[in-house]
């Protein structure tokens, strides 16, 4: 994704400038990219960054002592931006920022990284925001401190670093993500959320601006205070997430997040296109009810639909996928890509409800999933089982903790860096202000979805009384209301049993029955993908090229036959391993992308549309 690269070293010049212009190279994925460098030779700071739009880099003092090259966006209080931004240019506010305020960047709000550079006291600090949600990639050698938005930026110029750590390749198994701020690769590390490292050449203090136990150690409101503090912190703080020059569409699902949204951004008609995606079956229930929703507001809306175009350049945009997130998002999320690449079009930014379940409700996302049997080899499984535990451990602090500062960055880190290679993805669940009102939340107030609901009537009572995707709320009787969420809670769980959650048993069973294609009553009614019947249909003979290639099957890690099985069994369609899949072609395409490759050089894009 757009962000910043570089080095803090003593070697020459013209090596250590050759090595940026390298690293820069390598985030410069897409045409509309924005790109550049800077200097202090004096220092042994080289610096560089991509960027969707041109902002300006670098931002400098007036005395141009002090050097700011930032990445991400910042969405500051009000009165704060007023002041900052009353003698100047906007960007150049977070100089002035840094120079105000001693303990910069701890008052900034937003996801972002930066370095600013000090020449008078001839350091560097390189920070990132305090959910560390805008990756900084980061390896110390000998000759320099290497950092970049992307670790193939880092790859690029230490191409000995391409080998994959046990560890990370064991957690990425067992948990579908790295954690602990690991990554899949040997030597490169992630920097931590809230960080504010000061870099000189030949040292590196790590220092940090926040701790969570801040936040853990508020006081708890009762139910009602609480609230009345939450509506009076999301009303007040919204308006922040839609200002600036470019063009916002809102990317509407038929769930509560995206509704409280919309429920208290009052937008003048026709001026926030609307949008959801669809699958190849049937309208969803994201679609229908975001239609619903938006026609409420006098907002357009459009689907943007998943089918045959989609899966036939699928090669393209499962290797895309794995390159653009360095292997953080799995093949399965290409279908994203495609759907992003399509947003653009809408427009620059995105808009969503993202981490809103995961911050009011607690959402558990993610947790260690055993690999089938047979599949890996000891060596492995070894460290599957140190993943768990490590996992385990995660899970005695705080339950909002770990949602936002672990879950946050390490799980849903990768479908995040993959849109935000295509547009500016914002959503207001973890503004600061926000976030720390729901540390005060009474347990009562975390349990359901009573909060959520009211929080969307009293912010506009005609979109509180539309149902939602799973049948809350609605203008039906209790009777009627209840017999509908029961029917919507079965499709849901239905057509999760019908794609990669199908028991092997229900596999056999669904072949025998393959003339009826049962698929097209089970499937498309809350998904707009499928891959379960995809990888058994249109993309068989991709899967038999890459997972039955001889290079696939000699991984050291991976048990042959087992993986013959499967691939062969799934294809015949007796046989449910889809999510196995999603590892295997993942880990198959890290390999040749990122290990096996002498340089990484971006996939092809997928054809245009």
């Amino acid at each position: 994704m757009p962000g910043i690269v570089g080095l803090i070293t003593r070697m020459p010049r013209e090596r250590a400038q050759r090595e940026l212009l390298r690293m820069v190279e390598a985030l410069r994925h897409e045409s509309f990219y924005r790109t550049g460098t800077w200097i202090d030779e004096s220092l042994g700071i080289y610096v560089g960054w991509a960027e969707r739009n041109d902002s300006g880099m670098p931002l400098c003092n007036e005395r141009e002592d002090r050097v700011l090259v930032f990445s991400g966006e910042e969405f500051p209080e009000p009165a704060t931006a007023r002041r900052l931004t009353s003698t100047g240019k906007a960007a150049s506010s977070l100089v002035r920022m840094s120079e105000e305020d001693p303990s910069f960047p701890a008052g900034l709000n937003g996801r972002f990284h930066g370095l600013l550079t000090d020449r008078k006291r001839g350091t560097a600090t390189l920070f990132n925001d305090r959910y560390g949600m805008h990756r900084i990639y980061y390896h110390e050698s000998g000759e320099a401190f290497y950092f970049a938005a992307e670790a193939k930026a880092i790859l690029a110029v230490r191409p000995e670093l391409r080998n994959i750590d046990p560890q990370g390749l064991g957690e990425f198994v067992a948990c579908g993500c790295v954690l602990e701020n690991r990554t899949i690769f040997k030597g490169i590390g992630v920097l931590p959320p809230a960080s504010a490292w000061v870099l000189q050449r030949g040292s590196v203090e790590r220092g940090s601006y926040f701790q969570p136990r801040e936040w853990e150690e508020q006081a708890p409101l009762e139910p009602e205070p609480y609230y009345q503090e939450l509506r009076d912190v999301f009303s007040r703080n919204l308006p922040r997430y839609f200002d600036g020059g470019e063009r916002i569409g809102m990317s509407l699902t038929g769930g509560l997040d995206t509704r409280m949204i919309m429920a208290w951004h009052k937008s003048a008609p026709g001026s926030l296109p609307c949008f959801s995606f669809g699958g190849p079956f049937r309208d969803n229930q994201d679609v229908l009810i975001a239609r619903q929703v938006a026609q409420a507001c006098q907002q357009s809306f459009q689907v943007i639909p998943v089918g045959d175009e989609f899966l036939a350049q699928f090669s393209r945009y499962a290797e895309r996928t794995v390159f653009l997130s360095d292997g953080c998002a799995d093949a399965s999320r290409s279908a994203d890509l495609y759907v992003n690449e399509q947003v653009r079009e809408v427009a620059p930014v995105r808009m969503t409800g993202n981490y809103g379940g995961e911050v009011l409700r607690r959402v558990r996302a993610f947790k260690p999933m055993a690999p089938a049997a047979g599949l890996f080899r000891p060596e492995l499984l070894a460290q599957v089982d140190v993943a768990k535990q490590t996992y385990a451990g995660l899970l005695r602090g705080h339950a909002l903790s770990f949602a936002v500062f672990r879950q946050a960055p390490w799980h849903h880190y990768g479908l995040l860096a993959l849109e935000q290679t295509q547009v500016s993805t914002r959503s207001p669940y973890l503004d600061n202000d926000f976030v720390r009102t729901v540390f005060r939340a009474p347990a009562s107030a975390c349990v359901n979805d009573d909060v959520c609901l009211r929080l969307i009537s009293d912010g506009d009572a005609v979109l509180g009384k539309i149902r939602t995707d799973r049948g809350l709320a609605g203008n039906g009787n209790r009777l009627t209301a209840a017999g509908l969420r029961q029917i919507l809670e079965f499709t849901f769980k239905a057509e999760y049993a019908y794609d990669y959650g199908m028991p092997q048993f229900v596999a056999r069973l669904d072949h025998l029955l393959a003339p009826f294609r049962l698929e097209r009553l089970f499937l498309g009614r809350h998904k707009f993908y499928h891959f379960r019947v995809w990888y058994r249909d249109s993309l068989a003979k991709y899967l038999r090229e890459v997972l039955l290639d001889p290079r696939t099957l000699s991984r050291p890690y991976l048990e042959r036959k087992a993986l013959e099985n499967m691939v062969r069994g799934h294809l015949k369609g007796n046989r449910n391993y889809t999510s196995e899949i999603h590892k295997v072609l993942t880990l198959e395409l890290i390999h040749r992308l990122f290990v096996d490759s002498p340089s990484a050089a971006v996939p092809a894009r997928a054809g245009s549309r």
